[in-house]
């Protein structure tokens, strides 16, 4: 048996989503947990094969993976027939450097890596190249965008483009990482497309542990939920 925990809190729809996985996959037992010490205790538990968040509360489970991990990073792995990237950083408390934003990068090119898939970078900024010095927020947040691109070009093999603000050229380039200038605007680019616009999102992967845990949105809907399932299923069986 595929053991699997999930997170209940006041979003009852990871309920349902339990209950259809299960009819679909009669290998997979499912453990609905309704706090997030329970929750961190499965993400430790060598006999749990993966865990999902659910609809619990992130923060204090990242606080506390945080504690046990000196680099937990994720990334939210949008992933639908059309469209498939990763889209980092997203925790509005992650992603504050160069070094955070790269060590994130290579995790992601690993991970695809690992998919036999060839990573292809997309770096993001909070102007266009011309927008230097419109502000001085601005213009850090392109420095920083060019001192990443140039760091990802040398340290890895991966291909890499500054897109600089032009999220929707970086989608159109079928770019597969999406590095967000920082956690905060990588949060608010997720609950745009996902949460407002319901693209396919499988929640967020969290590397930097020796377990398997998915980080979704207690937002989510039941659709949401089965993907994250199926997801972290799928890696259970790897």
């Amino acid at each position: 048996m595929i053991k699997i925990v999930a997170g209940l809190g006041e979003n009852k729809d990871i309920i349902e989503a339990c209950e259809i996985f299960k009819k679909k996959n009669k290998d997979a037992e499912i453990k609905l947990v309704k706090n997030d010490r329970d929750l961190v205790e499965a993400i430790l538990d060598n006999n749990v094969d993966a865990v999902i968040r659910g609809s619990l509360p992130a923060s204090n489970v990242m606080k506390e993976l945080k504690a046990k991990f000196s680099d937990i990073s994720r990334a939210t792995y949008v992933n639908g027939d059309n469209i498939e990237f990763l889209l980092t950083p997203v925790g509005i408390d992650e992603g504050k450097t160069v070094e955070d934003k790269f060590k994130i990068a290579v995790e992601c090119g690993k991970f695809l890596k690992k998919q036999s898939k060839n990573p292809k970078i997309a770096v993001l900024a909070s102007g266009r190249k011309g927008d230097y010095g419109r502000s001085e927020e601005i213009s850090k947040s392109i420095d920083e965008s060019e001192e990443l691109t140039k760091l990802i070009k040398e340290k890895t093999d991966f291909e890499v483009t500054n897109h600089y603000i032009l999220i929707e050229k970086a989608l159109k380039d079928k770019c597969n990482i999406i590095i967000a200038p920082d956690g905060i605007i990588g949060n608010i680019i997720f609950r745009t497309l996902v949460l407002v616009n319901s693209w396919p999102s499988c929640g967020a992967i969290t590397f930097g542990i020796t377990g398997i845990y998915i980080d979704t949105s207690r937002d989510q809907n039941i659709k949401g939920y089965l993907r994250s399932l199926k997801l972290a299923y799928k890696f259970a069986n790897i």
